[in-house]
């Protein structure tokens, strides 16, 4: 009889950030602290270098403000997309259509390992019965397979998402590796119009009351006044997938 995988809320954590990467990260963050989400992104670049580093990138409803924001620091900083296997086809869609516009020259698409899926999840049921062991085989364990190549990486978080996102810092250590919020200190109303300023497309799933786009089982849509993330896991007690929880090291 095969046991399964623990659930990542479960398992062993990965080693803690040294001591150098941690300092690093804090003094980052205090010269960091007030500028824009471009100064930010090439302030990356130079710290880390742009062959290790990684923008990790949903091509979610909020996506294409940094991931434009980024292609006009350098286009060839490598973007790293999760396809978990449950993805809507407009998020893949919007996916080749931002690589398109924005003139990305290194958008790697990450899988889940198969051999993975056939063991846990052969009757594609996991999201159910245990979302939290299906978020680690399919998008937790790929980021950090993806990312054992780079030193440091980028994400789209925000504080006014709030929950565990609303203290983030612009700069923090993960495990062997920096971390960057360029986004941190962004208002939504002011991500709304970098959009508006950029001549951006929304996601295609936007005008059907999509605010924030995961995987198909476990994304409704939001009413009127509701969190933007209120449609993610909805009656779920979970609000993360765990990539920002579990140290990718």
């Amino acid at each position: 009889m095969t046991t399964a995988a623990p659930s990542f809320l479960s398992q062993t954590p990965a080693s803690p950030s040294s001591s150098l990467i941690v300092a690093e990260a804090a003094e980052l963050d205090r010269a960091l602290a007030k500028a824009s989400p471009g100064e930010i992104i090439a302030a990356a670049v130079r710290q880390v270098g742009r062959d290790r580093l990684a923008v990790v990138s949903s091509f979610g409803t909020e996506s294409a403000a940094l991931l434009k924001i980024a292609a006009d620091v350098d286009p060839a900083i490598p973007v790293v997309f999760l396809d978990t296997g449950w993805l809507f086809e407009e998020t893949l869609a919007y996916r080749d259509t931002l690589t398109k516009l924005l003139g990305l020259t290194d958008v790697r698409t990450i899988h889940p390992l198969s051999d993975t899926l056939a063991r846990e999840d052969k009757d594609r049921d996991l999201w159910f019965s245990n979302p939290d062991q299906c978020c680690f085989i399919r998008k937790v364990e790929p980021l950090a397979r993806a990312l054992s190549s780079f030193d440091g990486w980028i994400n789209g978080r925000k504080r006014f998402q709030g929950g565990d996102r609303a203290a983030i810092p612009v700069v923090e250590a993960d495990g062997a590796r920096l971390k960057f919020n360029p986004l941190a200190n962004v208002l939504q109303d002011e991500l709304k119009a970098l959009y508006a300023a950029m001549d951006l497309p929304p996601h295609p799933l936007v005008a059907s009351g999509f605010s924030s786009i995961g995987c198909m089982p476990c994304t409704s849509r939001t009413l009127p006044g509701e969190d933007p993330r209120a449609g993610r896991w909805r009656d779920r007690g979970k609000t993360e997938c765990g990539i920002h929880v579990t140290k990718t090291s």
